[in-house]
C-alpha cells in the first residue's frame, strides 16, 4: 500500500516493463511519459512539478489493414505519423520498445499484411 493512500496506488501487474498501463499517460507511439521539474517562483522558490504530455485521443486509418485504429498519442506523435506518410509507414520504422503492447499487436499485424502482399516477379 502507499503511505500517501489507496487513490495513488498504481497497478503495475498489467504493465509490461516499459511504464505501459492501461490507463497510464504515456504515448503509445513514442512513449513520451510525464516529466519532473522545478516550478520557479519570482522569488526564485523551486517547487516540483509534473510536466505532462500532451495527449489526445485519435483514430488513424491503416491502410495495410483496411480498419480504423484508435490510439492514445501525443501531438507529436500526430505530427511524426503524418511526416512518415500515415500509421503504417509509422509503425514499421518505429523501434519496437517505443511501441505500446497495442501498437505492437498493430505492427506485427501490418507486417504480416505486408509480407503475404509481396508481388510476384514475373517470368520472362
Amino acid at each position: 500500500m502507499d503511505p500517501r493512500g489507496p487513490r495513488h496506488q498504481v497497478l503495475w501487474s498489467d504493465g509490461d516493463g516499459r511504464g505501459f498501463c492501461t490507463m497510464s499517460r504515456r504515448c503509445e507511439l513514442t512513449a513520451k511519459g510525464p516529466l519532473v521539474g522545478n516550478k520557479v517562483s519570482h522569488s526564485n522558490t523551486k517547487t516540483k512539478r509534473r510536466f505532462l504530455p500532451n495527449l489526445c485521443n485519435v483514430t488513424f486509418i491503416s491502410d495495410a489493414l483496411g480498419r480504423n485504429v484508435r490510439l492514445r498519442v501525443s501531438t507529436n506523435a500526430i505530427k511524426s505519423v503524418d511526416h512518415r506518410g500515415g500509421l503504417d509507414a509509422f509503425l514499421i520504422k518505429q523501434k519496437a520498445d517505443l511501441l505500446s503492447p497495442r501498437a505492437l499487436d498493430l505492427k506485427r499485424a501490418i507486417e504480416k499484411k505486408k509480407a503475404g502482399e509481396a508481388p510476384v516477379a514475373k517470368a520472362g
